[in-house]
């Protein structure tokens, strides 16, 4: 074929789209209806079942090799089967672990919708409905935390990219010349503070952005699981003395072990003493703007230049919806600026290409616009505080058997030591879930090992929450002999 021919047959030629594809509208009807279906009953069984995988490994290997695709296969009610069989149930109402709640119906309405459509969100101009949905959901969300007027964001694939993006905003605004020149552009190493507790993601974010690991300079806590301010301070003074460049101070809001708030407004007040950037990684906490009761456990949230909330964790929309708020739009302008001839000028400064660290993506922020229109704030208050609740009733059940609790966290958020005598915590927790009765995990507090739970479906109930200390306290009986 010369070079820039085209496979170009005659009309009455041209084949039909593939079937298998794009079918026809009673076909996909049909199956719709039959996914539809399998996932309810699915979920029935999953609510019943092990929490843990229960897959064979070997066999599933076997089957999956038989998908060699030179020939179409029916896939559908396999895949189904494979996952109610294949994962761990973040859905089922006795998982208590990460911070990956059940997601809302109208969050996976929304994957539906968005996928039906399919939109492309690089810009204003193809989506123009899509972004204005998403950009006002940004600012609501805003509001609600006390940023001021005019605070700006956009949504991300998760927590780890709302955080990169605070890093490269708080570069780019403790030195300009970043943008163009990277590190080389500061007189001296470029530094930035987070909690020894902190979700160390920000080790890989500091690689990313081309400042290195060592510029993640970690800061002691007070022994409740806080950051020390005082050391922080310190920090900052002996690394200017040492000709280093402070940039910006992480404080965190929920840790990932224990679910603590670091001390938001001595953080702010110290930032902003020393010129720097003050972010707030609430990537688990952040829902508590939406409870009055709660709203005082992230006082100084307000005071940040930028935050970090994921819809997809105690907002319960599904997967891969973080979010990035600032007080700074212009920051976001600075640092993600682009024109090029293929993309549409950026009028307005609304494209998300241009101040955003991605170009294509999904329309992600429908799963939270939709949650928040259904059940609005008041809703959503409800179900936080609930979470918030059933902690409180895990440990109350937990103290009565003797245990006691390391950290208390207001945030849903447990972290248990078993009585004097009892199995190792590891030991403890590979029980619980070999018995599939419930899902936690092991983690350190304060140096210390423990058993971590944190509720995170909007559907636990009472006694799931009596079924995990039971399980625990089942566990916890017999001596370890590893």
């Amino acid at each position: 074929m010369a070079d820039g021919d085209r496979l170009a047959p005659a009309r009455d030629t041209l084949a039909p789209p593939c079937p298998a594809l794009f079918p026809p509208r009673e076909e996909r009807e049909r199956r719709e209806e039959l996914l539809t279906q399998a996932l309810f009953e699915t979920g029935a069984r999953v609510a019943e079942g092990a929490v843990a995988p229960t897959l064979d490994l070997a066999v599933f290997r076997d089957e999956l090799a038989a998908f060699d695709f030179s020939a179409p296969m029916p896939v559908m009610c396999w895949v189904v089967d494979q996952m109610e069989r294949g994962v761990t149930h973040t859905t089922h109402p006795r998982y208590f672990g990460l911070f990956n709640p059940a997601p809302s119906f109208p969050a996976q309405c929304a994957d539906r919708i968005a996928a039906a459509f399919n939109p492309q969100l690089a810009t204003a101009t193809t989506s123009p409905a899509a972004v204005e949905i998403e950009t006002h959901t940004i600012r609501a969300v805003a509001r609600r935390a006390g940023l001021p007027e005019g605070s700006a964001g956009h949504f991300t694939t998760g927590g780890a990219e709302a955080n990169y993006t605070a890093l490269l905003c708080a570069l780019t605004r403790a030195e300009p010349g970043f943008a163009a020149k990277g590190a080389r552009a500061f007189a001296g190493e470029p530094v930035f503070y987070v909690s020894r507790e902190s979700h160390l993601a920000w080790f890989k974010i500091a690689h990313q952005a081309g400042i290195g690991r060592n510029a993640v300079h970690l800061i002691a806590t007070d022994g409740t699981g806080r950051m020390d301010t005082g050391a922080l301070a310190d920090a900052i003074g002996d690394d200017r003395a040492a000709g280093r460049v402070p940039a910006m101070v992480v404080a965190t809001a929920g840790t990932t072990n224990a679910g603590m708030v670091d001390p938001l407004g001595r953080c702010a007040a110290i930032a902003r003493m020393a010129g720097m950037w003050l972010h707030v990684d609430a990537a688990w906490g952040g829902a508590a703007i939406a409870s009055a009761a709660m709203r005082d456990a992230l006082a100084g949230i307000e005071l940040a230049d930028s935050v970090t909330m994921d819809a997809h964790k105690w907002f319960a929309t599904t997967m891969g919806c973080g979010m990035f708020l600032t007080r700074h739009p212009d920051a976001l302008a600075a640092t993600f600026q682009i024109a090029t001839s293929y993309m549409p000028p950026n009028r307005g400064g609304v494209d998300p290409y241009a101040n955003s660290l991605q170009w294509s993506r999904r329309f992600l922020g429908l799963r939270l616009f939709m949650s928040l229109a259904a059940a609005g704030w008041g809703g959503y208050a409800q179900h936080v505080e609930r979470c918030a609740a059933l902690a409180g009733a895990i440990e109350a059940g937990l103290l009565a058997r003797g245990w006691s609790i390391a950290n208390g966290s207001r945030l849903a958020v447990v972290c248990a030591e078993p009585p004097p005598g009892s199995a190792d915590i590891r030991t403890i927790v590979a029980r619980v879930l070999a018995s599939g009765r419930a899902w936690v995990s092991a983690a350190e507090f304060e140096g210390r090992p423990v058993v971590r739970a944190c509720v995170t479906h909007g559907e636990t109930s009472a006694a799931d929450a009596a079924a995990l200390v039971d399980a625990l306290d089942a566990a916890s009986r017999a001596p370890s002999f590893d």
